[in-house]
């Protein structure tokens, strides 16, 4: 038999179990080996009952998206006709479910004649998450097992359930916290004695007399979403789900396959397949040995106890990790402790901790005025003024008083770790783990690797980052790496608009309505604009040039430092942060104008997005040439998950695939060859060659 699948007779029972590490994904050789498994089955006179099963940690995660648009994904016997197929199936079949059973493999289970699983085994039809539908019929099997309501909710979530959590409905005829495969074996040795009879799934009716109510809330519900990406995906599944409650199973199942279908080529599930594939390869180095081996983390050190400071100490908490949080004075100290207790307390009260898991995390921290607690910590992140001065202090102290091997990082988000690292002689022990604000909710971690950063110990942050559920991208060393490096070209281009006579508040609207979280002067509002000012001054003083000023310096020069000071952008009313354009804000614009001679002029949305976009787009190619990022979707990540990005677009450099790069060149060019333009304007050689040779990016 195909190594892929293994067949056993044991009794009258057919046991075929699929063994494709390493979760069972329902790519063409495995779909072909379950075919030839049932082919035999059926010739097989001593076997009268089969039973399907997977590995103890996936019965099947579905199909392998890795095939979409290829031609094996149309390859008979597509997962759909898979599933037919078992369902027609004269002798019976029982799923026997373990671990995760998701997408196409949940399919499969939902056509066999009975299912017994573990009760912690998580059942899921995700597809929604990859802007899709279900495609081999779980929008009808499914409500006709548990009801159009439990339907509903599963399939527009995309969330798993636990098998446990379905016993009440006609989904599962047996649930056990045993050996699954030895209770499905005697489940199906039973039913044969007892000759008992089974339905196919497709034959019995949607039971649910609130069915037009419940379709109509989901309507409605999926209309005032705010994720536009999966929005055209969810109509579609209310559509296939509203079928299977007013049509006849095959006119539901044609009616998702053409869902499925017109989903499937879209931009937002395209953009939703590279995002999944993007999280999938980013901890991937190919420089990184294969067999670099993991520095143990049982102890973590934590350099200030401030904004940054305490949202970091909250992961490893989270993880169950002791922190020995230091700070320079017991005010800060206290407020810094305070901070998170009070963080807590609102998670618990939102029903996300309990009271003791408050407690339990609090305990774990060793707030100390000392750095003499640190010398057994495996793990110290400092998180203290952004300046160079500070940061050598107390790299040097942390060199003296670290044991050897302890990994020594910095949250730096825009200095040199090659720099830093020099004021230790550890430099293969020292990194940059830049946590975006607030660290204890936003998911992306830049893992910067110096110079002389050693193997194991990127490879360790990589595994910690897990831990702590962050999503880590490595980046190289350059002044704010991948994601601040691109954001002051953002930012940089949307000071231009301004200038050419956009106003603050339609360059952000502009760019919200492309679908950013929030426009680039807000987000200067919100972050300070101080903060910007003195990067500037350092990187003009750094290249021994005088500061161009621009106009948030002149905001800032007035005093308007954004949120902080009540005006920036944008005017702010106290207890509240609702951006109020302000004619103080458009009066300093007007002098900065007036004196650089600039007329002002009627500026496009469209120009004000692709100016902006554009900018992002060519600066993450220049990353690309240097080696900053190893690939175009680690960039899309770190867009994603640490500047708002929208999912729908795929991240910058996606975005830039569907556009077309040749289309991007030339508008480069053309900002490029406007009076007074800067040099950076001008198209990255990479971007260029991609163009004339017809690529994209991400080479697809």
């Amino acid at each position: 038999m195909n190594e892929i699948v293994n067949y056993q007779l044991r009794g009258q029972v057919a046991m075929i179990t699929m063994e494709c590490p390493p979760v069972n994904s329902l790519g063409y050789p495995l779909r072909v080996a379950i075919l030839r498994a049932i082919e035999r089955a059926n010739k097989d006179e001593a076997a009268r009952a089969i039973v399907l099963t997977g590995t103890p940690g996936a019965f099947s995660a579905g199909a392998d998206i890795n095939e979409f648009n290829t031609a094996e994904y149309t390859c008979e016997p597509r997962v759909a006709n898979l599933v037919r197929i078992i369902e027609d199936n004269a002798k019976p079949v029982v799923a026997a479910i373990a671990g995760i059973c998701f997408g196409g493999g949940f399919e499969l289970a939902l056509a066999a004649h009975f299912r017994v699983a573990h009760e912690d085994a998580k059942l899921a039809l995700p597809e929604v998450k990859l802007g899709l539908l279900p495609g081999a019929g779980g929008t009808q099997r499914l409500p006709r097992l548990v009801g159009l309501d439990r339907a509903l909710n599963i399939i527009l979530s995309g969330d798993p359930v636990r098998a446990r959590q379905m016993t009440e409905t006609r989904l599962l005829d047996l649930v056990t916290d045993g050996d699954v495969v030895a209770a499905a074996e005697k489940f199906a040795t039973s039913m044969l004695a007892d000759r008992r009879p089974f339905l196919r799934t497709r034959d019995l009716d949607v039971a649910d007399e609130e069915g037009d109510a419940l379709i109509e809330t989901a309507h409605n519900t999926v209309a005032g979403g705010k994720d536009l990406a999966l929005l055209p995906a969810r109509r579609k599944c209310v559509e296939a789900l509203a079928a299977s409650y007013s049509k006849s199973f095959d006119e539901g199942s044609q009616l998702e396959r053409e869902g499925f279908l017109s989903l499937v080529q879209s931009v937002e599930a395209k953009a939703l397949r590279h995002i999944f594939e993007a999280q999938r390869t980013a901890a991937k180095l190919d420089a990184l040995p294969k067999d670099a081996n993991r520095r143990t983390i049982a102890k973590v050190g934590v350099i200030g106890a401030g904004t940054m400071g305490g949202g970091i100490t909250m992961n490893f908490l989270n993880a169950g990790l002791p922190v020995v949080l230091v700070e320079s004075s017991q005010q800060a100290l206290d407020r810094g402790l305070a901070t998170i207790r009070r963080n807590y307390e609102t998670s618990m009260k939102k029903g996300k901790v309990t009271a003791a898991d408050v407690e339990r995390r609090m305990a774990l921290i060793m707030p100390t005025l000392d750095y003499a607690p640190l010398r057994d910590a495996n793990l110290v992140i400092e998180a203290v003024f952004e300046e160079m001065g500070v940061k050598e202090q107390v790299f040097r102290r942390l060199d003296k008083v670290c044991m050897p091997g302890a990994i020594l990082a910095s949250n730096t988000s825009y200095l040199d770790i090659d720099g830093i690292a020099g004021f230790t002689n550890r430099p293969g022990d020292v990194l940059g783990l830049h946590f975006f604000s607030p660290a204890n909710v936003m998911r992306l971690l830049e893992i910067v690797r110096g110079a002389k950063t050693a193997p194991d110990v990127l490879a360790t942050c990589l595994g910690l980052a897990k831990k702590i559920d962050k999503i880590a991208v490595i980046s190289g060393v350059c002044d704010g790496f991948i994601g601040n490096r691109m954001v002051a070209r953002y930012q940089a281009a949307a000071h231009g608009a301004v200038i050419a006579g956009a106003l603050p508040q339609q360059v952000d609207r502009a760019l919200q309505e492309f679908g950013l979280a929030m426009g680039p002067l807000r987000m200067g509002d919100l972050a300070g604009l101080d903060i910007g000012h003195a990067t500037r001054k350092r990187r003009a003083a750094e290249a021994g040039v005088p500061m161009i000023p621009w106009i948030h310096d002149k905001l800032v020069e007035a005093g308007r430092l954004g949120q902080k000071t009540g005006a920036g952008w944008y005017r702010y009313e106290p207890g509240t942060r609702d951006p109020i354009p302000d004619i103080a804000t458009e009066k300093i614009i007007a002098d900065y104008q007036a004196s650089h001679d600039v007329q002002p002029r009627k500026v496009g949305d469209e120009e004000i997005v692709q100016r902006c976009m554009f900018a992002l787009v060519n600066e993450g190619a220049r990353i690309l040439e240097e080696g900053i990022a190893a690939r175009a979707s680690d960039i899309d990540l770190v867009y994603l998950n640490g500047y708002g990005y929208p999912p729908q677009r795929g991240g910058p450099m996606f975005y830039a695939d569907t556009v077309g790069l040749s289309t991007i060149v030339r508008e480069l060019r053309r900002f490029a060859a406007e009076p007074g333009a800067d040099a950076w304007w001008q198209p990255a050689s990479l971007l260029v060659s991609l163009a004339e040779q017809g690529k994209t990016f991400n080479g697809k």
